[in-house]
């Protein structure tokens, strides 16, 4: 599948690759920005050709059938957002059962047109002492950037040089771009 996920998204896709996914067990991985349905696919893909091994979660409703078995299959983890459970703690203790656990998601939240990044992914990762990895699906540039990993410390801080790392990008639907 690596060697395939690597012609498809090369040859036949023409993107690029500029960074390397680090060598870690366990991080949280932010992708920006999300702006369509295809970047969830572009992210398998992805995973593929950089050969890791990354999960996600997403809305209950997407892991009932007939497609549940799909999203399981690709490493996801469904969370009812009905209830008033606490995410952040929730994942936290993923992170600690588990040997290897490399969380991804998209911390806009929505695929629409946001002003801020929720503040999740960074909880998450203070919280279970783990690296956040950007990455960014940049569609201007057909190029899938990925970041050096950092230890969050300071949260002013740490997102000025997010929002920095995500300068520019264009999601599939510029409009709706970080």
């Amino acid at each position: 599948m690596h060697t395939l996920a690597k012609f498809l998204y090369f040859n036949v896709l023409g993107w690029k690759l500029r960074g390397t996914f680090p060598n870690l067990d366990k991080c949280v991985v932010i992708v920006v920005p999300h702006t369509h349905w295809m970047d969830f696919f572009l992210g398998l893909l992805v995973r593929k050709v950089v050969n890791q091994e990354i999960n996600y979660i997403g809305k209950k409703s997407l892991f009932k059938p007939p497609f549940g078995w799909f999203f399981r299959w690709t490493g996801g983890a469904p969370v009812d957002r009905s209830k008033s459970s606490n995410t952040v703690d929730s994942v936290v203790q993923i992170f600690n059962d588990r040997k290897v656990f490399r969380f991804a998601l998209a911390p806009e939240g929505t695929r629409k047109k946001v002003e801020q990044l929720r503040t999740g992914f960074y909880h998450i990762a203070k919280k279970a002492q783990v690296p956040i990895v950007m990455v960014a699906f940049d569609f201007g540039k057909k190029e899938v950037k990925i970041g050096e990993p950092f230890l969050p410390t300071d949260q002013e801080a740490d997102f000025q040089k997010i929002h920095e790392f995500y300068k520019g990008v264009k999601g599939k639907k510029p409009e709706y771009s970080f």
